[in-house]
């Protein structure tokens, strides 16, 4: 496991100001993590209450996205980083920008059962839950690595996200059928499918944050890189 090694700093207070960023940023995780969960086990069992307090409580969630990004930018104007400290403030910023984009979409998956959208099909709500399943379980590996700063276990969970791209498309395929010959109304299945592609959207979000960590840990942007080619460009940084 490859760590990144922070320098120790003349100011304790600094330390301690870096160390407070990255857990704000693991208690924002995890508040969009428990939305899910929440989300997940609203349309499980039709729970219009519980799906409604997720989408409230998506508030809660685009404020601290801005009480970080204040802070980020206070200690760059304060403290003025360098090296590996830039990196992570800078790193911080973009990663709670996602993770309030992971919220968003599961706000708009809530609202499929404030609508009363629930799949009548019973195998395609199966079907979504299970993906759901999965990208709860790549959220926390994703937070786990993030706060860990563990690049090989970034790349473990970077690697989930294929898996869930290929059950979501397998699903949407069956869900195409469906439609042919089901009574639901065109709407109503649309809004199936956006929710649908919010959960997808999730996961992507997760893998944009443990390329982050890839870039915190070697320095290195793997944005964009083929992943048949990544194992050799991760190599060649050894």
């Amino acid at each position: 496991m490859r760590q990144i090694a922070f320098n120790t700093h003349i100011s304790g207070k600094f330390n301690t100001e870096l160390e407070d960023l990255r857990n704000s940023v693991l208690t924002m995780g995890g508040e969009v993590e428990q939305q899910l969960i929440d989300t997940l086990k609203a349309i499980r069992l039709n729970h219009s209450g519980l799906a409604e307090k997720v989408a409230l409580n998506d508030l809660r969630i685009n404020s601290m996205e801005i009480q970080i990004d204040k802070e980020c930018m206070r200690i760059i104007a304060k403290r003025h980083p360098t090296a590996s400290d830039l990196r992570l403030v800078m790193i911080i910023s973009k990663a709670i920008t996602d993770i309030e984009r992971m919220g968003d979409e599961i706000e708009r998956m809530a609202r499929l059962v404030t609508k009363q959208k629930i799949p009548n099909s019973e195998s395609v709500k199966s079907s979504m839950l299970s993906i759901g399943e999965k990208v709860v379980a790549m959220m926390r590996g994703t937070f786990d690595a993030f706060a860990r700063q563990d690049d090989n276990s970034a790349l473990e969970v970077y690697d989930q996200d294929n898996r869930i791209d290929s059950e979501y498309k397998r699903l949407l395929a069956y869900i195409v059928k469906e439609m042919e010959s089901s009574n639901e109304s065109m709407q109503d299945w649309l809004e199936i499918l956006w929710a649908l592609r919010s959960l997808e959207r999730v996961g992507d979000r997760c893998k944009n944050i443990c390329e982050y960590v890839v870039t915190l840990t070697r320095g290195e942007d793997i944005r964009h890189t083929p992943l048949e080619n990544l194992s050799q460009t991760l190599e060649n940084l050894e």
